[in-house]
């Protein structure tokens, strides 16, 4: 099975069970953010894990093999159009060279890691609205010379 058809059962049955991610992400010993990226395509679980979100799911185990594979982490290079990717991607646009200038001024010559990484995504009340608290976190990665 394949990773995009895959999702497509997943998140069908999400809807049709009428569950969150984080009550699919409780039946796991990972992050409600880990897991919703494995159903996704982006990352995978490991049997344990993939065995129990198929199975609250009630889907095949073909299911939980394919959530298991080691994903190939591409996606469309285009600019997104969907509203709240694409925030994220104006967010880069505009915050990307200063976010590098800091990094470079706190740590040297590096880059933030997306593998040695992990992110929390939380509701911050606001009395002018709700707010999106996204924290992200990535191993420093030096640059060498030779």
């Amino acid at each position: 099975m394949k990773k995009n058809d895959m999702s497509e059962l997943i998140k069908t049955a999400k809807l049709d069970k009428n569950v969150t991610w984080q009550q699919i992400a409780e039946q796991t010993s990972k992050s409600v953010e880990f897991v919703v990226s494995a159903c996704l395509g982006m990352n995978h679980l490991d049997e344990k894990d993939a065995d129990a979100v198929a199975g609250y799911l009630e889907l095949s185990p073909d299911v939980s093999v394919a959530l298991q594979q080691f994903p190939t982490k591409t996606w469309d290079q285009t600019v997104p159009t969907d509203p709240a990717i694409y925030r994220l991607y104006e967010m880069v646009g505009v915050y990307g060279e200063t976010i590098k200038e800091l990094i470079h001024e706190e740590f040297g010559d590096g880059i933030m890691s997306a593998v040695d990484f992990n992110f929390d995504l939380s509701r911050e009340k606001n009395e002018k609205g709700d707010r999106v608290k996204l924290v992200i976190s990535g191993k420093y990665l030096p640059y060498s010379s030779w």
